[in-house]
């Protein structure tokens, strides 16, 4: 057994590792890329999130403890140590344009020296404001204004051109996601906005390139995306997720948090039903509730506002509950959309992403307030990965071992030789960081 382990490791070409550091989870994937390109998910960890809210570090140590603490998790599923990792970025105050450049050909056949020269041209017109850009990359050319050009060269133009996609984020929050990152004793490889790597893995090429919008529910924070042209051209943050749902109902029925979370996940749905009125379902989870062995005994602590002496509640009152934040959710999500022009006849289809789309009915409940086809947006289910990853609430994890091993071109590093010499400092001081990161470890735990 483990020689074929071995074996197997040594048909890897190379190896990926993310951390999606959410507000309500902190999950990890090790995937591996075989010589022949095909992508396995080698293992994967998560943990309840920690120093984090709205996509934001609150908590340096916290955050820091639970970033390391998933890693860790995914290390011992894989049988594989990581160095460093790509990290998605949901918050920061995320911001999208195009930029489009074009140059002088003369009606030649265009080499890849005017395509340089086209990518070398457009880093001069990004104009950042003060703020970090994230990615900045050529989403297609244009041959004499015509657009969708995929690859010119080889072709004859007079003028060649091309839109770029720019992602930019506030400076000091993306510098504290990296830096909890690196105190978990970790090297960042790139920081991915959030929208991007979910579409990696839930968007396909046509739907990108027709139109569509993808709407990711955290649990504090909706990001809503609109992709079109192959690109992502508008992007808004809505200040409520799953979360709110939860506050709700904790609020609701004067319950704990955890309680209104277990209620909402196990007997909650965006779409209510006849025999809701008729269903009692129990406040307390098994091992709240008291006598022998745990089960079937009197409810420990103080009943739930409207529940009976077993501190059970009508299902069709917690319906209520949802249903109301929801309509509250999707009337923003609506109203994003229209701003970015993704309404009325230019409405297309909408995938509902994120853990928040886990929600029973959920896209049922956004269609008809939306009255837009809405599908649920999972990865895909790739070798190696758990059944349980493949669901809409690992979709930014996996996009972001498929953005990696993607691997897109960044404007940034054309022209200069920094994406060579990075890899090959990556690879000449791995020994290196590998033991940096034993020395930090053995300082802080002895």
């Amino acid at each position: 057994m483990a020689s074929r382990a071995t074996s197997a490791q040594r048909r890897l070409a190379r190896t990926y590792a993310a951390v999606n550091v959410g507000s309500f989870r902190i999950s990890a994937m090790i995937m591996g890329e075989t010589e022949n390109g095909d992508l396995q998910v080698l293992g994967s960890g998560h943990r309840a999130s920690a120093g984090i809210k709205r996509g934001y570090v609150t908590d340096m140590g916290a955050a820091s403890h639970a970033i390391r603490d998933a890693v860790e998790r995914a290390e011992k599923s894989a049988n594989t140590p990581v160095r460093s990792v790509w990290i998605a970025c949901a918050g920061a105050g995320l911001a999208s344009h195009v930029v489009a450049v074009d140059i002088e050909i003369g009606g030649r056949r265009i080499e890849d020296e005017d395509v340089e020269a086209l990518l070398v041209e457009a880093q001069d017109m990004i104009q950042p404001d003060g703020r970090k850009v994230l990615h900045a990359q050529p989403a297609h050319y244009t041959l004499d204004g015509a657009h969708g050009v995929a690859n010119p060269r080889g072709l004859h133009a007079e003028r060649l051109g091309v839109d770029i996609h720019v992602m930019l984020a506030d400076g000091a929050p993306v510098r504290n996601l990296t830096e909890a990152v690196q105190n978990a004793h970790l090297e960042v490889e790139g920081v991915v906005a959030a929208p991007l790597a979910a579409g990696h893995a839930c968007l396909t090429p046509e739907e990108r390139e027709l139109g569509v919008a993808l709407v990711e529910i955290g649990a504090d924070i909706t990001n809503v995306a609109v992709f079109a042209g192959g690109m992502l051209l508008g992007l808004h943050a809505i200040p409520m997720g799953s979360g709110s749902i939860t506050d709700a109902i904790a609020s609701s029925f004067g319950i704990r948090r955890s309680q209104a979370e277990r209620l909402k996940c196990v007997a909650g749905s965006a779409v209510a039903s006849p025999s809701d009125h008729r269903e009692l379902i129990p406040v307390s989870g098994p091992q709240e509730l008291g006598g022998e062995g745990g089960e079937g005994g009197a409810p420990v602590g103080p009943l739930a506002r409207g529940a009976d002496d077993k501190n059970r509640i009508v299902r069709a009152e917690l319906i209520a509950v949802v249903t109301q934040q929801l309509s509250v959710l999707t009337g923003e999500v609506g109203k994003a959309l229209k701003t970015m022009g993704f309404a009325g006849a230019r409405a297309g289809q909408v995938v509902l992403t994120g853990g928040g789309a886990e929600l029973a009915g959920m896209a049922d409940f956004m269609q008809g307030a939306l009255g837009q086809p809405v599908r649920l947006g999972r990865p895909p289910q790739l070798t190696g990965m758990p059944e349980a990853h493949h669901a809409p609430g690992f979709a930014t994890l996996a996009g972001l071992c498929l953005y990696a091993a993607d691997d897109p071109v960044d404007i940034r590093a054309v022209g200069t030789r920094r994406a060579g010499v990075y890899k090959a400092f990556t690879r000449e001081s791995g020994i290196m960081a590998l033991l940096t990161r034993l020395f930090r470890a053995l300082k802080e735990y002895f």
